[in-house]
């Protein structure tokens, strides 16, 4: 196996070209764009050179590892490694980057320090997340879970919609809440821990014998700031907001990728490190689960705001994705993680797909629109497939992740899956009356001629359509990755699937 810091290099690449492009000399700031679409894409290149080091029969849980001593008094190394989970999530931030960056290009038609300042933000953003998958020293990680608000922040406060600076600070404020509750846990979490100078790595910390108490409260101060960042009802108030004064590309790396971490975390550190607060903790997360699954569908059939419409389906999925971890079996916990990667797609494609609309509209309002199919039938087209995905149309990659979410929690706990289901019928509602609203009708009168969709533009909804379509019909390319790192997660939490009703019988 190679020895060459791929990690590394794929934080290192990113932040390097954020800081090229703030450099970049007055007479060529025009440029910031281009050198941003082109550092995203080397890293991306080098992201699938990584993965092709990855063996999924290595018999070890963490893949391409690095060590260094950062403040080894307080047991603190800088320490990378993925399994399959963080694999496939590392990916998908590397693939979704150039994509909004590519949608991005004419968000700050001024130029100038703005144009910099911006591209630099989500160049800085994907080394952050990055590294926050990557993490495996517990401590590292809670400083890049910190770290990521800063570039979020700006990139919402400084450009986004009229309220912006009331939704960056919300962000903020519920996520740094979150987050201090959650280092104090880890403190704790270090003083049961072995010590040392490795004593905040996530090998060392498993295993541990922790008093009931201690292990539940610790469970708690980490779950509720992964419940923030999720989002999970009742703390997913920032969400809706956030997502409606961000830039369409912002809110897809915001919705996409970083929320991911809140789901991550709960598999990485609250099932892998508190194994029994998790299983005592199940019911409630359960319930907070299907509260969130039905919520979030029923919230999103109200709204007259596009963006925030699709923000709310976001609580939905999010839902599904903690109840399928928290069912706790080997085909729940793979469709929650598959549905990660499949949420961060089909999300992407609605956000930049409404955001299309909006350029041409100017307006967010689903009633100022109607008939577009007419005008745009292109972009009426790929917006239809987008939310398609967001229904779990079978042929699209969600249908086969949320499926797998069923499947397995219905294996433990059918009235929370029966209740579930029932968000499919609100999904369908949410995602159809919303097209039939912006697309069909009679043609509208418009103020001048509006343009389909353009040849950047179709270059930034290619990727995304064959993605959905490629997982929807081979969902084993994700599958055969994440399938280790699932049976080696619930090994460590100590449970195994329940046994068919069927088993043992002759037919």
């Amino acid at each position: 196996m190679s020895s060459f810091p791929w990690l590394t290099t794929l934080l290192v690449v990113p932040l390097v070209g954020a800081l090229i492009v703030v450099l970049l000399p007055k007479g060529s700031a025009g440029r910031a764009k281009h050198v941003a679409l082109g550092v995203s894409l080397v890293t991306l290149v080098l992201g699938i050179a990584a993965a092709t080091q990855y063996r999924r029969d290595a018999g070890t849980q963490f893949q391409l590892t690095e060590r260094h001593e950062w403040i080894p008094q307080f047991g603190v190394s800088y320490a990378l490694g993925v399994d399959g989970i963080a694999l496939v999530l590392i990916l998908m931030a590397l693939v979704l980057t150039p994509i909004c960056i590519l949608a991005a290009w004419d968000d700050v038609p001024e130029g100038g320090t703005r144009e910099k300042s911006y591209f630099a933000l989500m160049l800085v953003l994907l080394a952050f997340m990055v590294g926050v998958f990557a993490a495996t020293d517990v401590f590292f990680f809670y400083v890049l879970f910190e770290a990521m608000l800063i570039p979020v922040y700006f990139l919402i406060g400084s450009f986004g919609g009229e309220r912006r600076q009331y939704a960056a600070l919300k962000f903020l404020l519920f996520s740094l809440a979150g987050g201090l509750v959650m280092l104090v846990a880890v403190i704790a979490l270090y003083h049961y821990g072995p010590g040392g100078s490795e004593g905040f790595l996530v090998e060392k910390l498993t295993g541990l014998t922790i008093p009931q108490t201690a292990e539940r409260l610790m469970f708690v101060g980490f779950f509720l700031a992964f419940a923030v960042k999720a989002p999970m009802w009742p703390v997913h108030t920032w969400l809706p907001d956030a997502a409606t004064e961000a830039k369409p590309a912002t809110a897809v790396l915001l919705v996409g990728v970083l929320d991911k971490v809140g789901t991550y975390g709960m598999i990485r550190f609250c099932l892998q490190l508190f194994p029994e607060a998790s299983k005592w903790a199940t019911p409630v997360v359960i319930a907070l689960a299907v509260v969130s699954v039905l919520y979030g569908a029923l919230l999103a059939i109200g709204q007259t705001d596009m963006m925030r419409l699709i923000a709310f389906t976001s609580v939905s999925h999010f839902g599904f994705i903690v109840l399928g971890i928290f069912a706790m079996t080997s085909t729940g916990f793979a469709g929650s993680s598959l549905y990660m990667v499949n949420h961060g797609f089909s999300t992407a494609a609605l956000f930049l797909f409404a955001g299309m609309f909006i350029i041409r509209r100017g307006s967010k309002q689903i009633p100022d629109f109607g008939g577009w199919q007419r005008i745009t039938p292109v972009l009426a087209g790929v917006f239809l497939v987008a939310g398609l995905s967001a229904l779990s149309l079978p042929g699209l990659s969600t249908f086969v992740s949320e499926f797998l979410v069923l499947v397995g929690t219905f294996q433990k706990y059918t009235l929370a899956t029966v209740l579930a289901v029932l968000a499919i019928v609100l999904a369908a509602l949410y995602v159809l009356l919303m097209y039939k609203r912006i697309a069909t009708g009679p043609t509208p009168e418009l103020p001048e001629p509006v343009s389909d969709l353009g040849i950047r533009e179709r270059l930034v909804a290619a990727p995304l359509i064959a993605v959905l379509l490629v997982l929807g019909f081979a969902p084993n390319l994700a599958l055969d990755v994440i399938n280790p790192a699932v049976t080696a997660t619930l090994h460590h939490v100590g449970v195994t699937d329940p046994t068919p009703l069927n088993a043992g019988s002759d037919k």
